[in-house]
């Protein structure tokens, strides 16, 4: 809301720092007054940080995950076994994942999951991409680590569907992740069970 005692471009910095998730009009003033007052050169690091964000991040052209280059550190990290793909709905959810230092796998990024009701359809996804993938690499297993909800089962049972025709071991990561909870906000040690308890998806 614009406070006439502010000058224009502060009311409009503290309007986009309120459209962020999490930041209510009072903590955007704060933040605001906090970039106001600092070191032009600490405010202009942040700036040239933001537009380097957006102009540098991309997708990475094997799996979706977040990258600066055509591949990602992940998918080329000779370490990997790239025989074994870990599905996941999101960003954050491979960064959980990856937290617990179990993961020795690759990833493949669906960017959300199947919700008809929502309006989002399976060639929404990168469903089609991943089916590719299998087709062409040498995978033995897929890991289903799409969120315990209602659309993620849907979704990791959909796409269950269409991989084992191909004769390729499905898992998903065992019920230690409570139903209808979010990977992102799952604890390490739930994590790690879940991942050492994937069980076959049926």
């Amino acid at each position: 809301m614009t406070n006439p005692a502010y000058t224009q471009s502060l009311n409009r910095l503290i309007d986009e720092l309120g459209r962020l998730p999490g930041i209510g009009p009072k903590t955007a003033e704060r933040l605001a007054f906090h970039i106001l007052k600092a070191e032009k050169n600490e405010a202009m690091q942040l700036a040239d940080a933001i537009t380097k964000l957006k102009s540098s991040v991309r997708q990475c052209k094997l799996c979706h995950n977040l990258s600066e280059t055509e591949l990602c550190s992940i998918c080329t990290d000779t370490r990997r076994d790239k025989s074994i793909i870990c599905v996941v709905e999101q960003f954050k959810d491979l960064i959980a994942l990856e937290k617990t230092g179990l993961c020795k796998w690759v990833y493949h990024v669906l960017g959300g999951h199947i919700a008809p009701l929502e309006g989002i359809e399976p060639s929404d996804l990168t469903i089609d991409h991943l089916v590719s993938r299998i087709r062409s690499e040498k995978i033995s297993e897929v890991v289903m680590a799409t969120n315990p909800t209602v659309e993620g089962d849907g979704t990791a049972l959909y796409i269950s569907s269409l991989i084992k025709p191909i004769g390729v071991k499905v898992t998903r990561l065992a019920r230690g992740l409570p139903g209808g909870s979010q990977i992102e906000f799952a604890s390490g040690a739930i994590l790690t069970d879940a991942i050492l308890g994937r069980n076959p998806l049926e």
